[in-house]
């Protein structure tokens, strides 16, 4: 019978069935009861510090469920474009929570949650796959070539955040006193750049070398069980309720800072992170446990130079429109941990093998850098 004349009764079981695929996509999913109570309780503008965990315990499946959609919509157009999409949408809950903190003027927020989701990528995810591959299995083999370009434009992100920190140590020590103008200056042009780069990388990933990012389809592979529609719509849906709640997260901050003596550069370099890379860390980790590592490094990898290269200087970018003075300068010892980071992580891949030994060094690294910026002072 044609579709359009269809009882509305009989589109109930399917609009079940779509529920019942989305939703009972992952136990995680049992978090979303926050969702409803945290919005009501930012709202009702009550306990910042409840506003605070209840909607950061509400964003995280929102997350899984913004990667579930995105790889339903990746069955539909090919594995390359589709890896890309999965990157996209991955950091959507980090766009969401720096654009929301860029309005309302919160730049430190910004600049600590683009780089902690650099770093808890490259070091946590990245190191949990190679951990918990390696105990399975005692040593796993990927495409050098795909990660050590990855890794090149990493090293070009860094160099990226290092000049603007010479620039303006610089600055204090020829003028005596720091230009702002010049180091907005600095960073928009840095960013202009970037953002061309990382145009460029999408050409090379997408065109030139487009069979250097394919990867064998495995027999398990399964087809699409949502059309292009449906998932769009949740796409849309979700990232709207994302936005709520990361907006109510953002107005919590200050009262954290003031009622737990963290400092916001630990809020967003830590903790902000474990809310967008939640559902992207659990995907990475199982398919790097069924030896399916380029993929594992794709999602790792791909998302971070994704932050670095796209994310970043869109926000430099966008702070330039709307009139917020968001730059590319970091501090001194950020810059350093993002050095050390990114150097230590191509040090790990560069041989195209990996083991549990590599991947307990990146979480290590990680704990270190946690630990150093839990004591960082929120004065700096």
């Amino acid at each position: 019978m044609d579709d359009s004349m269809a009882s509305p009764l009989t589109g109930i079981p399917h609009v079940i069935n779509i529920l019942n695929v989305i939703f009972l996509s992952s136990y995680v999913n049992i978090l979303l009861v926050f969702v409803p109570i945290g919005i009501v309780l930012g709202a009702l503008d009550m306990s910042a510090y409840l506003v605070f965990v209840i909607n950061f315990l509400a964003i995280i499946p929102l997350a899984g469920l913004l990667g579930f959609v995105t790889e339903e919509l990746a069955k539909h157009v090919g594995q390359t474009l589709g890896g890309l999409l999965n990157a996209t949408f991955g950091n959507a809950v980090e766009l969401i929570v720096s654009i929301v903190a860029l309005t309302k003027g919160e730049i430190l927020i910004v600049q600590a949650s683009m780089l902690g989701s650099i770093l808890s990528n490259i070091l946590l995810v990245l190191g949990c796959c190679f951990f918990a591959g390696g105990m399975i299995f005692q040593e796993q083999t990927f495409s050098n070539i795909v990660a050590q370009t990855m890794s090149s434009l990493m090293a070009l992100a860094t160099a990226s955040l290092l000049i603007p920190a010479a620039f303006r140590a610089t600055l204090d020590s020829i003028d005596g006193g720091i230009d702002e103008h010049r180091m907005l200056a600095v960073s928009r042009g840095t960013a202009i750049v970037l953002l061309i780069i990382y145009v460029l990388y999408l050409f090379f990933q997408l065109k030139t070398h487009s069979t250097l990012f394919e990867t064998i389809e495995s027999p398990d592979d399964e087809p699409p069980t949502l059309s292009v529609a449906v998932c769009l719509f949740f796409l849309t849906a979700i990232t709207v309720i994302v936005s709520v709640c990361a907006d109510y997260l953002v107005d919590s901050i200050d009262s954290i800072v003031t009622t737990t003596g963290l400092s916001k550069t630990f809020i967003g370099l830590i903790i902000i992170p474990i809310v967008g890379n939640a559902a992207e860390h659990a995907t990475a980790v199982m398919v790097a446990m069924k030896n399916k590592m380029e993929l594992a490094i794709g999602v790792a990898l791909g998302s971070s130079m994704q932050i670095a290269l796209f994310l970043t200087p869109f926000m430099v970018i966008l702070g330039w429109i709307i009139g917020q003075p968001m730059s590319l300068f970091f501090s001194t010892f950020e810059t350093a941990v993002l050095f050390v980071s990114v150097f230590i992580t191509n040090a790990q891949i560069q041989d195209g093998i990996s083991n549990w030994l590599e991947g307990a060094m990146l979480l290590g690294t990680y704990m270190i850098i946690a630990i150093a910026f839990f004591f960082y002072p929120s004065t700096l």
